[in-house]
């Protein structure tokens, strides 16, 4: 075995576990130093391999451990409750985890070009490559941003503090950096003597940048970037623990609507939120006495209640993932804009709509809400609700801004059975409330129900696949973050001049 030669065969297999190992980086595991470490190590492996078509097949391989460790619940949806026969669903579950390991391949393969640039370029470098790499897989094909790097981070890590700054894009450039920091040690070592005296000169450089960067994370944490506006408000978030493969049947329906108004009855807040399709009727299905119950419930706390049902527009051929709000306030509505592609339309329906006949999934058509939807206006505050998936897409989310005081997602997770998903999904939503600097109010069928403060901590949650209320008194918050009055904007312009300044310094 010629170590000269770089690392032997098995270093792909080697680099696929260290992907799988990196989701314990993530929720629910939370080991938030771990993606940098299994980064920086997949880094220096690629750094020795021989050619660059070799690096990239090793950051394919990472790529692929971690997105069959981090999103195979994708499986749970196709199959379990799809009912996609179990050799298809696997294929388009490993189909799919192959193609988004396509980005890292990519941002290793120029990483080993590159391996001759001067340090500190080339781990600018490397962490605005992958940073741009995932910045298109939040967009592509409308978008899977599912487990950005950055996301370890959210919310104990020092680099969390950049979240409200930079958003959470920035925080994934500064994860890689750390990361390529690390990696640019042994590197430079390798490449150029094997006394250890020159390791130790040449490491204070990167160490001093990293421990830069972590210090100035921990001091922007201490910042209040928002201020609280107006008088706290009591809500209430209920999850109804409805099985998915139950939830939709016709005989179903009657004893859900008892659940949720049994709920309704017993919480005691002025904001009362359901869960994504809480009531598995059209709205004009919905009895009128049902809807009216709820109104007089809130109405009677001097506050609203927000129900997830789907409803019809104007067009009857066109309906809605819509959150209509009752109370003492005038009805509101907010219809879902950004679509789950497969699970809510099926996307170039001529080439894919077979697609429909192996899936068993209700509501595969729905029509999208505008973009410029307005917070609702309900029980003393400004809200601004996502719904599901939506929230995955935090310069989506900004565009309520700054004019909401809180953010309200609603879901319904029970697609992805007892899997990690869940707790991905809360994660997230701890991202967006860091980012903006306002609380956020999830409410979902069977968890994670939790309120999270403006710091992206969870401070009430309820048990997952219990049926049960969320209580707390929240207080509404104002003004701006820097990432809400800047958006993605200025860390992909700097990854891209980052980008390009490396290839013009190789050429």
């Amino acid at each position: 075995m010629n170590w000269q030669r770089g690392i032997p065969a098995p270093a792909t297999a080697a680099c696929a576990a260290l992907g799988a190992v990196t989701v314990a980086g993530f929720a629910p595991f939370g080991v938030f130093a771990l993606p940098i470490v299994t980064l920086a190590t997949l880094l220096w492996m690629a750094g020795r391999a021989a050619s660059a078509r070799a690096a990239a097949t090793r950051g394919f391989a990472f790529g692929l451990g971690f997105f069959l460790a981090g999103v195979s619940w994708v499986y749970v949806s196709l199959h379990d409750f799809g009912q996609m026969p179990l050799p298809v669903a696997a294929f388009f579950t490993f189909l799919f985890c192959a193609f988004l390991a396509l980005a890292p391949a990519i941002v290793i393969g120029f990483a080993w070009r590159w391996r001759a640039r001067h340090w500190l370029l080339r781990a600018l470098a490397v962490a605005a490559a992958w940073t741009l790499a995932e910045w298109v897989r939040g967009w592509i094909f409308t978008g899977f941003p599912w487990i950005a790097l950055g996301y370890s981070q959210i919310p104990d890590s020092p680099l969390a503090g950049y979240a409200p700054v930079t958003g959470l894009y920035g925080v994934t450039f500064l994860t890689a950096f750390t990361a390529a920091l690390l990696a640019t040690l042994t590197a430079h070592h390798a490449q150029n003597t094997p006394h250890p005296s020159s390791l130790i000169t040449h490491a204070w450089r990167p160490l001093a940048a990293a421990a830069v960067l972590w210090a100035g994370g921990a001091l922007l944490h201490v910042i209040e970037w928002t201020v609280p506006h107006g008088e706290p408000v009591t809500v209430s978030l209920l999850q109804g623990n409805v099985e998915q493969d139950m939830k939709w049947r016709p005989e179903q329906v009657a004893a859900t609507l008892t659940t949720y108004l049994a709920l309704v009855e017993k919480s005691q807040g002025r904001l009362i939120v359901l869960p994504e399709t809480a009531l598995p009727l059209f709205k004009r299905d919905v009895p009128a006495q049902y809807l009216e119950r709820l109104r007089a419930i809130a109405a009677a706390r001097n506050g609203d209640v927000l129900v997830g049902m789907p409803e019809h527009g104007e067009n009857p051929r066109e309906y809605y993932n819509s959150v209509l709000s009752y109370g003492v306030s005038p009805t509101q509505a907010y219809r879902k804009e950004h679509l789950v592609p497969f699970g809510e339309f099926i996307p170039l329906r001529p080439v894919l709509g077979w697609i429909v006949s192996v899936l068993a999934i209700p509501l595969q058509d729905f029509s999208r809400g505008g973009p410029n939807q307005k917070p609702l206006a309900v029980a003393g505050e400004s809200v601004a609700v996502n719904i599901c998936y939506e929230d995955v897409f935090g310069e989506e989310i900004i565009r309520q801004l700054p004019a909401a005081t809180m953010l309200v997602n609603v879901s319904n997770v029970a697609w992805f059975g007892r899997s990690i998903a869940p707790r991905q999904h809360l994660q997230i939503s701890q991202a967006r409330a860091l980012e903006t600097g306002r609380p956020m109010l999830r409410a979902t069928n069977t968890g994670m129900t939790a309120v999270i403060d403006p710091r992206g901590r969870v401070v009430a949650q309820a048990p997952e696949f219990e049926t049960a209320i969320v209580e707390a008194l929240v207080q509404g918050y104002a003004g701006a973050t820097p990432y809400v009055r800047t958006g993605n904007a200025p860390i992909l312009l700097a990854c891209v001049l980052l980008v390009a300044a490396c290839g013009w310094r190789r050429r």
